[in-house]
């Protein structure tokens, strides 16, 4: 009779229990909400957070399908990357990787054990940086054109701001001592092509290269969606892409082959500016149209970003103004009147305060359109006021930071780069940024990047008192760049960027607390899942 009322009762306590999908219980879940709540039980239904509390009153209240005890585990909201290439991550599969070659050399080496890879056709690199050779000097085509006479082959420098081709590439592309292209672009020594391109023309021998077919692209951009989720990504901001390729994410979306939520950037094309602008911001679920990406200049690395004054390290350079003035003011008054944000590439100072005159000339006043410099690498003290008068938002990259300290000072001398990876400073001037990593360019890891932001140091610990440590990141600040002021920049913040009622269940699980740990073992924290709507997607 006992057992009986005993299961009589555990049947009728069921019934009283609101169903729901899933159920966490004894982790530290990090909300980063307004008062940074913390709790240790989260219930989800139908992907979105319905309820926050305690463990043992959320048992008490709700039946789940899923009940995941995370034994103190800790719990953030799922990392948004807030400038990064996501269908470049996915490209760079079928490129031989040149990423830390500390030698032309080495590099050499891998294109060779490479191109077997390739059934003929072009042969095409990524990831090459001259300043990690000995010499730091971009490489020429000689070498290559002796060992691939009669192939073309394409080596993309690691920012993509400029490449090597071989002279079969060259011939191919019909680029020569006279062509079409801007002085700086073309590298010519002693009257011949060195084979270095450098931003249109980089780009304009890219797109040369033949494309894989649907199915392979699918193939990569699933490897891609898998690298991101396994280091607890939920949402990516793919910083420059076009129409074909947004329908394309769009329609796996909704077939449900691309979990992964995608804010894009669009390039200032015609086909972009006519199929999106006119019908304003494009949303659904997962998918976010609703800016405009353009360039203002190149990179450090390339010495193609834009100075007020010359390099440090040569003199001859002041960097190369990619759009014309002109073409950004028109394209930035075309996307105030439809409703969408303006966000630009700039690197170099001088770069920076060309937008930020145009920003302002469009924007008038502070507002909330939240149009954003990317990157704002190098700002002029004198011109920060300007990210607060028109509320432009710096978006940064703060693993840049760390990879750039061993050589960007040579770059921009002694004064300047006190005024270059200032996130403290640049933070300041609105209250918030946002944070991403640009991959491929840079690790995928947000974990990475918030490493960086705090510790201002590389993977080894160097330097030891962290690189000009005045402009780290608390780690709250740093954990809120890579979510909610993410989330924010992106104009999602109702849905995504901290574990709020009502928002979507997108969170991920890690082994260690980061907030809590030494800050040298920040970067052994491993994600153990990650989850989008309230499935496990790792």
């Amino acid at each position: 009779m006992i057992i009986v009322i005993s299961s009589a009762l555990f049947f009728l306590d069921c019934a009283m229990k609101e169903h729901i999908d899933l159920l966490i219980v004894h982790g530290k879940i990090y909300t980063v909400d307004e008062k940074n709540s913390q709790f240790d039980a989260m219930a989800i239904k139908d992907g979105k957070i319905i309820a926050l509390g305690d463990s043992r009153s959320l048992q008490s209240k709700y039946m789940a399908d899923s009940v995941i005890d995370l034994a103190g585990k800790p719990v953030f909201p799922g990392f948004i990357d807030a400038h990064c290439h996501f269908l470049g991550l996915a490209q760079n599969q079928q490129y031989i990787d040149l990423i830390g070659a500390r030698s032309f050399d080495e590099v050499l080496n891998r294109v060779k054990k490479g191109e077997n890879r390739f059934s003929g056709g072009w042969l095409v690199g990524r990831g090459w940086d001259q300043n990690l050779f000995p010499v730091k000097e971009f490489p020429n085509k000689s070498r290559l054109d002796l060992l691939f006479p009669d192939r073309p082959v394409l080596l993309i420098r690691i920012d993509g701001h400029s490449v090597l081709a071989n002279e079969e590439a060259l011939k191919q592309a019909k680029i020569g001592l006279k062509n079409k292209f801007d002085p700086g672009e073309v590298d010519v020594k002693s009257g011949s092509l060195t084979g270095i391109l450098c931003e249109k023309a980089a780009d304009y021998m890219r797109n040369l290269v033949p494309l894989p077919d649907e199915e392979t692209n699918r193939k990569f951009l699933a490897e891609a969606e898998r690298i991101c989720f396994a280091v607890g990504l939920c949402t990516v901001s793919d910083a420059g892409l076009d129409y074909n390729k947004i329908e394309w994410i769009d329609s796996l979306q909704k077939k449900g082959l691309l979990k992964m939520r995608v804010y894009t950037m669009l390039n200032p094309t015609k086909a972009n500016l006519t199929n999106f602008l006119p019908r304003g911001p494009y949303i659904t679920d997962r998918l976010f149209v609703r800016s405009i990406k353009l360039y203002a200049d190149g990179s450090l690395g390339s010495r193609t970003a834009l100075l007020k004054k010359p390099y440090q390290d040569d003199p001859s350079k002041m960097g190369i103004l990619v759009t014309p003035s002109d073409s950004v003011r028109r394209i930035c008054e075309l996307a105030y009147k439809y409703g969408y944000q303006v966000n630009t590439h700039c690197i170099g100072d001088s770069a920076v305060r060309l937008i930020l005159e145009i920003y302002g000339s469009v924007l008038k006043s502070k507002n909330d359109l939240r149009w954003r410099i990317e990157h704002a690498q190098v700002v002029d003290s004198s011109d920060l006021h300007y990210f607060s008068d028109f509320s432009v938002i710096p978006s940064v990259q703060a693993t840049h930071a760390t990879s750039d300290m061993y050589w960007s000072e040579k770059r921009l001398g002694s004064k300047r780069i006190t005024e270059a990876y200032a996130y403290k400073t640049l933070l300041n001037q609105n209250g918030w940024l946002p944070n991403g990593t640009d991959f491929p360019i840079e690790k995928v890891s947000p974990i990475l990047t918030f490493y960086a932001a705090v510790a201002r140091r590389d993977l080894n610990g160097h330097p030891k008192q962290g690189f000009q440590m005045g402009n780290a990141l608390t780690r709250e600040q740093a954990l809120r760049s890579i979510t909610i002021w993410a989330a924010r920049s992106n104009f999602m913040e109702n849905q995504s960027g901290s574990l709020e009622l009502g928002k979507n269940a997108d969170f991920t699980i890690l082994d260690q607390d980061m907030m809590q740990i030494p800050i040298s073992r920040i970067p052994m924290v491993k994600v153990l899942h990650t989850f989008v709507n309230g499935e496990k997607v790792y």
